[in-house]
């Protein structure tokens, strides 16, 4: 979607096809940084506080020990992923983007791309269709595959947020997620290498978190899906550019998910404009440097309790620490 806008608006003719029907749903931990928020302004998108609950930043937990910082700019936003793709495709509608719902794509070719059995004439294909894409393996971008794969686990509570900021609860192996995403409900996600591992029973690691949803009711049924570090070479050939979890992607407790793709977004609409997909490939390794430096950073105290316990105590001990590496992980670009 947001690539769709970021097209249209620089005046291409655009149509995207997708065999789900809106709104989709993902699993993920709903919240847009700031830097994700400034990029999602730049596509002529933004959420009302009807649709959308704000926090002021970040709070880490682990065993009794409690630090957070305010965002250095701005504010986040907590959203549902339902209701963020709702205000994409009515932006992508007003921009012109022709939605082509329920249609998935069979096949690209020299002629352009397979929809319902006919093809389409394009002189550009972007593959934004994820982890698995098949785009990606139509055009032969090879994949290294990530050397360990996360699983995400994510339920939707009806009570009071109890926090301005979001919470990021550490256990042995795992991370909870606690996103407030309205006046009276929070997202809760669950992140760790055990694919059989779930929120219920992860809880029991976190007795506190445990007590604060004790009794509440789900909103939603647990949902889930993989998050890893991947990189590929190259995410462009020929006429064929990837572009989201298509084109690779960051572990999910970065929490820049959503930022990356729609900073990609603007790049990839720049360089189709300019009939050159070379500055493509230069802003995609621009822009994942830095999440991806903060996620093996993140990875690693998640594997080292003996590194994280005493890096957790020198941050709560001196706040500056954690709003230095804060600032440095959300350093909001200029999309003007």
């Amino acid at each position: 979607m947001a690539a769709a806008i970021a097209a249209r608006r620089k005046g291409l003719n655009v149509t995207l096809a997708d065999g789900a029907r809106p709104p989709i749903d993902k699993p993920c931990g709903e919240g847009l940084m700031p830097d994700g928020l400034a990029a999602l302004r730049s596509l002529g998108v933004t959420l009302n506080d009807t649709e959308s609950q704000p926090f002021r930043g970040i709070r880490f937990i682990d065993r009794g020990v409690s630090f957070e910082s305010a965002f250095p700019e701005g504010y986040a936003l907590g959203v549902r992923r339902t209701v963020l793709h709702g205000k994409l495709v009515e932006a992508a509608a007003a921009a012109g983007v022709r939605m082509l719902w329920g249609t998935p794509v069979g096949g690209i070719g020299p002629d352009g791309v397979s929809v319902a059995g006919e093809t389409v004439p394009t002189r550009w294909i972007a593959g934004a269709d994820g982890f698995h894409s098949r785009v990606r393996r139509w055009a032969g971008l090879a994949v290294k595959p990530p050397a360990s794969r996360r699983f995400g686990f994510r339920i939707h509570y009806r009570l009071p947020p109890w926090s301005e900021c979001m919470e990021l609860h550490w256990g042995p192996g795992c991370q909870i997620y606690v996103t407030p995403i309205g006046p009276r409900e929070v997202c809760a996600a669950l992140i760790s290498r055990n694919p059989h591992l779930r929120l219920e029973a992860a809880l029991a690691q976190f007795p506190e978190l445990a007590a604060r949803l004790a009794g509440a009711p789900c909103a939603t049924t647990e949902r889930g899906a993989v998050t890893a570090n991947c990189t590929l070479p190259r995410v462009y050939r020929g006429n064929v550019a990837l572009i989201g979890d298509a084109s690779g992607s960051v572990d999910a407790i970065t929490g820049e998910g959503l930022c990356i793709s729609f900073q990609q977004a603007i790049a990839l609409a720049d360089s189709l404009a300019a009939g050159d997909l070379a500055p493509y490939q230069t802003a995609h390794r621009r822009l994942a440097r830095r999440p991806t430096l903060m996620s093996k950073l993140m990875l690693t105290m998640d594997r080292r309790a003996w590194l994280r316990t005493p890096a957790f105590r020198a941050m709560a001990f001196e706040p500056r620490i954690f709003q230095a590496l804060l600032s440095f992980h959300l350093c909001v670009p200029n999309f003007s």
